[in-house]
């Protein structure tokens, strides 16, 4: 093979664009400025500090949540922490009939919908001989039939995003514990992770092709209501040890909102367009070095 060597390159000249050819500007990488986002359960937990990161970086984002005013509270404090817009849309996304009701709220409110983040979720947990059908159905309805659907009922706003520039987003929020055997006796849990994580595969195969990117998160402890309740701490996120829960990671600690908002910037940015139908692990060594 021949390898030719220019000399004098002006690194400022178009070499490739995106499609056949592509450019070397390396501007605006990692922004996701003036994009429309929705987290689901972005009230509080793994959503809220996805919906703060969002809107620190000057993206226009919704949250919702099953309790109004908890999603509207969550909704008012961002804007006074960042500036910037963040709306509330609460929705109880166990059902069908919940995702229709919140992608017509918001069709009524926005033509296309950049960034659909599926992170509304719920837990049970109970000893195997005792765990009842109410866990199970609850769990699935919530983290697998939710993500489903709503993104499902969104899909003309993605899809009209996409048509409009740079390819739409979606990112579904699993857990370590759909990669790993789960500390806790939460078997509808990790089953209903595991299968988030092979959903979003699924709908890679399918939507790449209009320009619908679907990836996976994977997150470990992180200083939530959910995990807070399943270590002790009653549901208490604030002034508990969780440094004491760290010490049981690799990393040493738990999670931060900027781990995690972080990895969630980069998939829905242009560094990030090309990684697709991807799950990663947010857990700071918990699956790969535990």
């Amino acid at each position: 093979m021949q390898v030719t060597v220019c000399d004098n390159v002006d690194l400022n000249t178009e070499i490739w664009t995106r499609g056949d050819r592509m450019d070397n500007n390396f501007n605006d990488l990692f922004s996701i400025r003036g994009k429309v986002a929705l987290v689901t359960g972005g009230s509080r937990g793994i959503g809220e500090m996805i919906a703060r990161g969002f809107v620190a970086s000057g993206a226009k984002v919704y949250i919702s949540s099953r309790k109004a005013k908890a999603c509207e509270e969550t909704a008012a404090a961002i804007v006074r922490d960042y500036g910037g817009t963040c709306i509330a849309l609460p929705a109880d996304l166990s059902g069908a009939g919940g995702s229709k009701a919140l992608a017509k709220e918001f069709s009524g409110l926005e033509d296309k919908l950049d960034i659909l983040v599926n992170n509304a979720g719920a837990a049970w947990g109970a000893p195997i001989e005792d765990f009842p059908e109410a866990g199970w159905d609850k769990v699935m309805n919530t983290n697998v039939k939710g993500v489903f659907f709503t993104t499902q009922q969104l899909l003309p706003q993605l899809k009209a995003a996409a048509a409009s520039g740079e390819p739409a987003r979606v990112i579904n929020i699993g857990s370590i514990d759909g990669l790993k055997n789960a500390t806790f006796s939460t078997p509808s849990y990790g089953a209903s992770k595991a299968a988030v994580h092979h959903l979003t595969r699924f709908l890679a195969s399918q939507l790449t092709k209009d320009r619908i990117l679907f990836n996976a998160i994977a997150p470990g402890p992180f200083p939530t209501w959910m995990l807070s309740t399943g270590v002790g701490f009653g549901g208490q996120v604030d002034d508990v040890d969780w440094a004491s829960v760290g010490q049981q990671n690799p990393s040493g600690r738990v999670g931060t909102p900027q781990d995690i908002a972080g990895l969630a910037i980069f998939l829905c940015s242009r560094a990030g367009e090309y990684v697709v139908g991807q799950t990663i692990a947010c857990d700071g060594g918990a699956v790969g070095a535990g």
